[in-house]
């Protein structure tokens, strides 16, 4: 109590001084004076703004219904839906378009993903190696003995059975890729014990027209896709 009479009496001349001017000021002094120059302070003189020029001449009328016009102004509204919907669809068109070509192979890729060979450069009885796709490319140059030998051989001895005709288009050519099907090594041409090809890494034998015969491998070696423009070129790819 003593400290809140203590403060009280410290701010005494204050208080006095705040109730003399709150006796001085008359009620007039606490209204709100008025606008000067009689401007209004409601917002009643601001102009709506016209829209009629951006109404159809349908609803313009106040006194007409808009049932009587719905139909109309339905079609337009179906018209440029229909339109919009049409222009969307196009452009994602386009767009998808644009996306898948530019993941497609370039002008200079496609043409690695050829190779020619000039298969006069390439004596009977020989096998030439080639790069292709970034892979060793056998191009077997068969004589008439091996051909025979490989068109006789049973199926039901092979691991993988496939026809020599199914691996050929020419009988004279066969044309293999020189990865072993076992684990990815590069056979030699003209070894193994079918005279075909020899994978040394597992001992993989395969003959003349790229069959598994003996060893690890599980598969025939990979002929790809090739076709003869000529009798003395084939491309591959």
């Amino acid at each position: 109590m003593m400290s809140v009479s203590a403060r009280v009496g410290a701010l005494s001349p204050y208080l006095q001084a705040t109730k003399q001017t709150v006796k001085s000021l008359r009620p007039t002094d606490l209204l709100p004076s008025a606008a000067p120059g009689g401007i209004r302070l409601a917002h009643t003189d601001i102009r709506i703004p016209d829209f009629t020029d951006y109404r159809r001449p349908e609803v313009t009328d106040p006194n007409k219904s808009s049932q009587e016009s719905s139909e109309a102004r339905r079609s337009f509204s179906y018209l440029v839906t229909g339109a919009s919907t049409v222009v969307g669809v196009y452009a994602a068109k386009t767009v998808v378009t644009q996306f898948v070509s530019s993941m497609s192979a370039s002008a200079d890729v496609l043409a690695l993903s050829k190779i020619e060979v000039k298969l006069g450069d390439i004596p009977e009885g020989k096998n030439m190696t080639f790069k292709w796709r970034g892979k060793p490319l056998f191009v077997r140059h068969r004589t008439e003995k091996e051909i025979a030998t490989e068109e006789g051989v049973n199926l039901a001895e092979l691991r993988d059975p496939q026809h020599d005709r199914e691996r050929v288009i020419n009988s004279k050519w066969i044309i293999v890729l020189g990865v072993c099907t076992h684990l990815g090594c590069v056979p030699i041409a003209n070894a193994g014990d079918y005279g075909g090809y020899y994978c040394p890494c597992h001992g993989s034998h395969y003959d003349s027209s790229g069959r598994i015969r003996k060893g690890p491998a599980p598969l025939n070696l990979e002929v790809p896709f090739y076709e003869f423009p000529d009798e003395n070129t084939v491309l591959v790819g």
